[in-house]
């Protein structure tokens, strides 16, 4: 049995140190009126916290499960339910194709920048491409991170480090209710991603690299390669019974097939690392590149103003036109898997270093 290493959480905290980072989420002078009933929450809180009530609201697995017995968080059985519904509904010959366009800048008008960003813009182009195509689409923004209240991507705890089938499809890790890790997109965001026949990224380049609001997602995405649907085969966390299960594993790829575009811009550097990084990421997950043209980087104002930076966007209509062909790429490719003509070029080969 391989060995679990121990000792690196901190202890729980003291009651007064909770209460001080309980009140901090009622700094506004508003909740002075009621104090005494934000006690009582406060206590009911601590209790939650003390008890590890993560998933206080649980249901038995039922069949199928490989313990039927096992509580499963009523909450991830919702999720897990709306997944097969999704993927159903997406493998299905009938349905309209669907792309998911995915807004990877963190800023909008509606927070402190005070803008819209140019990523939600040439989002918009490709979305208005597409659905005079006879495309159905779906445009993510992950700016809303900023300016929705309480709206969360809560990162990735990196279960998979510990073997792969503690990795649960969708992720188990959240809500976690009693450290009030809670409204998580990311179920939603599963959805939105089983859902899609095809997938574009739009991103800005922060620092060399993708914005930590895309970051987030990509990284709660791991579940979707090589995830384990069925947290009763590991009893919830338990490391022991992962780590056993892990040298059977075979690392399902739930989104593979999906064929995928990106559009990374920057101002000064970063833009070719980062559409490599995100390619990279994207081929690893078994989806599949629409074409040379479906990969873009390009500069929007080259060492130039800020302030002016929308200003250089609109004057940039070769840009504005890769951008679309981006999507038409996308949309080609998609059409070719659903009728057969493209398929993924790796399929059927044994990959001899499963991971």
């Amino acid at each position: 049995m391989t060995t679990v290493r121990k000792g690196q959480a901190p202890a729980k905290l003291n009651r007064d140190e909770f209460r001080l980072r309980f009140s901090r989420n009622f700094f506004d002078p508003l909740y002075e009126n009621v104090g005494h009933e934000l006690a009582a929450v406060e206590e009911i809180a601590w209790q939650a916290y003390i008890g590890s009530h993560k998933a206080p609201v649980t249901v038995k697995a039922g069949p199928g499960y490989a313990d039927p017995d096992y509580d499963l968080s009523v909450e991830w059985k919702e999720a897990h339910d709306r997944l097969l519904a999704a993927e159903a509904k997406q493998k299905a010959p009938g349905t309209l194709s669907r792309i998911l366009l995915i807004n990877g800048a963190a800023r909008n008008d509606g927070s402190c920048p005070s803008e819209i960003s140019k990523t939600w813009r040439l989002a918009k182009m490709c979305e208005e491409l597409l659905l005079a195509e006879g495309f159905d689409t779906d445009l993510l923004d992950l700016s809303r991170i900023i300016s929705d209240f309480d709206r969360h991507i809560h990162p990735c705890k990196a279960c998979v480090s510990t073997a792969m089938p503690l990795c649960h499809w969708p992720c188990s890790c959240y809500p976690n209710h009693s450290l009030h890790q809670n409204n998580d997109w990311m179920n939603e965001i599963y959805e939105k991603w089983v859902a899609a026949h095809g997938v574009i990224i739009l991103t800005p380049v922060y620092w060399y690299q993708s914005p930590s609001v895309l970051k987030l997602m990509i990284d709660r995405l791991v579940c979707a390669d090589g995830g384990n649907p069925d947290p009763s085969s590991t009893h919830g966390k338990e490391a022991e019974e992962a780590k056993e299960l892990e040298k059977t594993w075979d690392y399902p790829k739930h989104l593979a097939g999906r064929a995928y575009g990106l559009v990374v811009h920057g101002d000064v550097a970063g833009i070719e690392g980062t559409r490599r990084s995100l390619s990279d990421w994207l081929d690893w997950m078994g989806l599949i590149s629409s074409s040379p043209t479906s990969q873009l980087d390009r500069f929007v104002g080259y060492y130039e103003s800020y302030a002016d930076s929308h200003e250089t966007l609109d004057k940039d209509t070769a840009f504005q036109e890769e951008v679309r062909n981006v999507a038409r790429a996308v949309g080609a490719a998609v059409r070719d898997i659903r009728s057969g003509k493209l398929i993924q070029p790796n399929r059927g080969l044994e990959n001899p270093r499963p991971k």
